[in-house]
Order: C-alpha cells, then sequence, then structure tokens
C-alpha cells in the first residue's frame, strides 16, 4: 500500500475502532455481561469468531502462507498474546469502570511513548520535529481528557486503560517485524484465533458466559466481528511497510470517532469543554506530524 494511500485508509480504521468503543458497551447490556468472566468471554467470542474468519478466508485464497507462519510462530503467537489476551482482557475490563470516549483517548499513552522512543525499535523510524509536536499535543489532549477542578484524576479503569495501550505499542513492534517473513493478513488471522480461544478459556474458568437471541441486538456482534475483520486487516497491511510513529500519531483520531458514536449511541456528552479542547489538541497534532 502506497504512502499517499495509508493515510485516508489509517484513518478509517480508526473510524471503525473509535465505533467499537461504544458498541461494545451496548454487547454489555445487550447480552447481561456483567462479571469479568463474562467480559473475558465476550472478548474470546469476538475474537475466535475473528480470527476463525480470517484464517478461512486465507486458506481459500493463499494456502501456501500457513507455511511461512509455521517458521514464526513464536513471535505471531506472541503478538496474539499482547494485542489481544492481554490488551483487550484489560480493556474490555476498563469500560465497566469508565466512558467509553475516555477510554479511547486514554488508549493513545502508549502510542506517545513510542514515538518519543521509536529508534529503540526500529532505528529507519527517528524523532523528527514535526513528530515531537504532534506528541506534545497528543499529551495534552490526554492532560485535558483527565483534568477538573480537583487536578487530574485518574482510577483502576484508566490505570487499566493505559496499560492496554502499551500491549498495542508492544504487539505493533513484534508484528512489523514478524510481517518481514509473514503475510499480514495471515498473521492477524492466526494470532487473533489463538488469543480468542484463550480468553474463551479464561472465561470459562471465571465462570463467564453469554447469550445472543436472534432479534435486533443480534446485529451488535455483527458489526464487532465486521469492524474488527476489516479494521485489523487493513492496519496490519499499513504497519507492515509504514512508520510506526507516524501511524501512532494518526491513532490519536480514534478518541475523537469514538466520542462522536459515543455520544451517537449512548448519548454521552462530547461538548464538555475538556473533550473538546482534547480533539483541537489531537488534532493538530496529526495535521503538524504529517504535514
Amino acid at each position: 500500500m502506497s504512502k499517499n494511500k495509508s493515510v485516508p485508509y489509517a484513518l478509517f480504521v480508526m473510524l471503525l475502532w473509535g465505533s467499537l468503543y461504544p458498541m461494545v458497551k451496548l454487547g454489555y447490556g445487550a447480552y447481561n455481561i456483567t462479571t469479568t468472566g463474562d467480559i473475558l468471554f465476550f472478548a474470546g467470542v469476538r475474537f475466535t469468531v475473528c480470527g476463525a474468519l480470517i484464517c478461512l478466508y486465507t486458506l481459500i485464497k493463499d494456502k501456501a502462507s500457513f507455511k511461512d507462519v509455521k517458521g514464526a510462530i513464536v513471535p505471531v503467537l506472541l503478538s496474539g498474546l499482547f494485542a489481544i489476551i492481554l490488551h483487550y482482557g484489560f480493556m474490555y475490563s476498563a469500560l465497566k469502570l469508565t466512558d467509553s470516549s475516555k477510554t479511547a483517548i486514554l488508549k493513545q499513552v502508549g502510542a506517545l511513548f513510542y514515538v518519543c522512543f521509536s529508534s529503540l525499535f526500529f532505528k529507519d523510524d527517528k524523532l523528527t520535529i514535526k513528530k515531537l509536536i504532534g506528541v506534545i499535543l497528543g499529551f495534552a489532549g490526554i492532560i485535558a481528557i483527565n483534568a477538573n477542578a480537583q487536578g487530574i484524576s485518574f482510577n483502576i479503569g484508566d490505570a487499566l486503560i493505559i496499560a492496554a495501550s502499551f500491549c498495542t505499542v508492544f504487539s505493533n513492534v513484534i508484528s512489523k517485524k514478524v510481517f518481514r517473513s509473514v503475510k499480514p493478513i495471515t498473521a492477524t488471522g492466526v494470532s487473533q484465533f489463538f488469543g480468542g480461544v484463550v480468553l474463551l478459556i479464561a472465561g470459562r474458568l471465571f465462570g463467564g458466559s453469554m447469550s445472543i437471541a436472534p432479534d435486533k441486538s443480534a446485529f451488535i456482534m455483527v458489526y464487532i466481528f465486521f469492524a474488527s475483520i476489516v479494521s485489523y486487516c487493513i492496519w496490519f497491511t499499513i504497519v507492515k511497510n509504514g512508520e510506526l510513529s507516524k501511524l501512532f500519531i494518526l491513532k490519536f483520531a480514534e478518541p475523537a470517532f469514538a466520542c462522536v458514536f459515543g455520544a451517537m449511541l449512548l448519548g454521552e456528552n462530547i461538548f464538555n469543554i475538556q473533550y473538546i479542547l482534547a480533539f483541537l489538541l489531537i488534532a493538530t497534532g496529526i495535521y503538524v506530524s504529517n504535514k
């Protein structure tokens, strides 16, 4: 994928990811997801199905690519550990404790860290003045969203979100290295299926369960499957050839989309002055770093 096309495709991925925060919260209510076991089981269903569908597609279209996965199975599964098991274990638990809008914004902390120290992971991915300005503005947006009359507040939900954001960074670093020998879509399918199965087992061990009735609530799960498959396949295709630091700055658009969808689907107040200020700072950071 060319660099000119990577930016609009990456922003489309951010739109899909942003929409998933409120959709998951809607799923909690529709499927009576209340306990930790239910949360893990719900995440497990999502990625087991998504991973299985991607693997099935790859088997039909490019069966030979699975031979490359065998030679890189450890890093592929390690990517699944960080991208699916730990990341969504932390994030889905946090969604029970905080707004989907705030969750999406705090998830960018790991991206800020990576942009500052990108050269430690890839020598050709260096910190530039434009990237630094983008990071500073993005970090200011993070501070703005958490500021109140009593100062800057954090709770256990916020800590879980930040932990999830670092898992995202580690998984992308591992994946970019893996993609030198494995096709992105094949690796995505295998890692998601692995992560989904582990989450399913963990959810059952904690007594988790869920049921989907054949009514309009089933649309929630169908949309989650669709958005997950399309977004991750596009994202990791971009990651293969793109600079992770620039892509992570683009990820600051994710919370903007999450807030909009949160207002549309959950009635969350996105006209809070903190959110508006955060949007402006994040948008300016994206513009400057990619100008």
